[in-house]
C-alpha cells in the first residue's frame, strides 16, 4: 500500500522537453531543428496566411454582410424573466419598472440605448413598464395582465454626444461675444 506522500507517475509517463541548441552531440544542436536560413529560422516569425506573395485566401474571398453604424443598442428583456424576478422578490411589481430597475435585478445587461421588451414567457403580475421599445406581443401580454407599457423616445448615444458637444460650443461662442 502506497502512502499519499509517495504517489508518483509511472516511469516514462512524463517525457522531459527537448532542449535544443545544446551542442552537436545532442542531435538538436547548431540549427536546433530550424533548418538553414530564411524567415522561419529566425525569431519573430509572423507569416500566418502569407502565401509567398500570391494574394492570400482571406483577401481573395468577397466581403459579406453589413454593419449598420446607426443601429440602436438595446438590452433585450423577456416577460418570462421579468415574472421570475418579481416572484423571486428582485423586482417590485407596484413600482414602475425601467432600465435602472431591470439592471439592478440583473435582467438588462448592456443596452446603452435602453431596454426592449419581448413577449417570450408569461406575465401574470400587473406591472407598469417605462422602456425604450417593446414588441407588439409584449405590449398585448402586459395589457392583458392589467399593466401598461410606456415607450420613451430614445436619443442614440451618438446624438447625445453631438448635442453635448454643440451646447459646449455655443456656450464658448457666447462667452467670447460677452
Amino acid at each position: 500500500m502506497t502512502k499519499l506522500n509517495e504517489l508518483n507517475d509511472n516511469a516514462g509517463a512524463r517525457k522531459g522537453r527537448m532542449r535544443v541548441g545544446r551542442g552537436i552531440g545532442s542531435g538538436k544542436g547548431k540549427t536546433a531543428g530550424r533548418g538553414q536560413k530564411g524567415a522561419k529560422a529566425r525569431s519573430g516569425v509572423s507569416i500566418n496566411g502569407f502565401e509567398g506573395g500570391q494574394m492570400p485566401l482571406h483577401m481573395r474571398l468577397p466581403k459579406r454582410g453589413f454593419n449598420n453604424i446607426f443601429a440602436k443598442n438595446f438590452a433585450i428583456v423577456n416577460l418570462g424573466a421579468v415574472q421570475k424576478a418579481i416572484d423571486a422578490g428582485k423586482l417590485d411589481a407596484n413600482a414602475t419598472i425601467d432600465h435602472a430597475a431591470l439592471k439592478a435585478a440583473a435582467l438588462a445587461r448592456g443596452g446603452k440605448d435602453g431596454v426592449r421588451l419581448l413577449a417570450k414567457g408569461d406575465l401574470t403580475a400587473k406591472v407598469s413598464f417605462l422602456v425604450a421599445g417593446a414588441s407588439k406581443g409584449a405590449v398585448e401580454a402586459v395589457e392583458k395582465a392589467g399593466g401598461k407599457v410606456d415607450v420613451i423616445e430614445v436619443v442614440p448615444a451618438a446624438d447625445k454626444a453631438k448635442a453635448k458637444k454643440g451646447t459646449a460650443l455655443a456656450a464658448k461662442k457666447a462667452a467670447a461675444k460677452a
